[in-house]
């Protein structure tokens, strides 16, 4: 493979997120971090290969949660197993509360100002298909450095509300894909990728 066809993925030093706060787990103080973070100083494109085994960067990824209330006030996430053509081979297998991915350079063509956000919304468009009115905020980041996987990435967490449970997976490799009780999901977290048992406990435990 040549070096043009090498994906470029945005990231931000390590060392820097440690100067911030370095933290395991989950943090509702997104202002605190993104403000620093998602900046022109810390943001560069570098190999995605060369990344996941270098711990002096973190792969910033969003991670999108579909939640919907039903007329009772139950509340339930959209949830699907990760195929093999899913990303990252060390998740494959793995029950996910997270729709995203990593963002690329092709998400900041010439003097874009927020390569993050549009690699969110493209990564979005790729993996599901839904149309019901939702509200979207940023509920938090995730840090797991117990992890091969989690050393190497920071997660950037939305919390999609939306007023229908209509949300249609476009790729096959989107498996057993459909809304959960959360209560439900609570109680079998061995099921799901580090990333999103600290998001259901720490968005949804008691």
């Amino acid at each position: 493979m040549s070096v043009a066809e090498v994906e470029q993925v945005l990231v931000v030093p390590t060392e820097k997120f440690h100067e911030i706060g370095k933290f395991q787990g989950f943090s509702n103080h997104v202002d605190h971090y993104l403000d620093q973070l998602l900046t022109p100083e810390q943001m560069s494109f570098k190999p995605r290969d060369v990344m996941e085994q270098s711990p002096e960067f973190k792969q910033l990824i969003p991670y999108v949660i579909f939640e919907y209330q039903d007329d009772q006030g139950t509340k339930h996430v959209f949830q699907y197993v990760r195929g093999k053509g899913q990303g990252e081979a060390r998740l494959h297998s793995k029950r996910s509360v997270g729709i995203g991915g990593h963002v690329s350079s092709d998400d900041a063509p010439g003097n874009m100002e927020d390569p993050f956000l549009e690699g969110m919304r493209r990564e979005l468009a790729e993996e599901v298909t839904f149309s019901a009115p939702h509200v979207m905020t940023c509920a938090g980041l995730i840090n797991d450095d117990e992890s091969e996987v989690g050393r190497v990435h920071l997660g950037v967490v939305y919390l999609c509300k939306i007023e229908r449970p209509e949300v249609m997976p476009n790729e096959e490799d989107i498996l057993d894909a459909g809304f959960r009780p959360v209560n439900d999901m609570l109680g079998r977290l061995e099921e799901f990728e580090t990333w999103s048992s600290i998001c259901l406990q720490a968005i949804y435990g008691d």
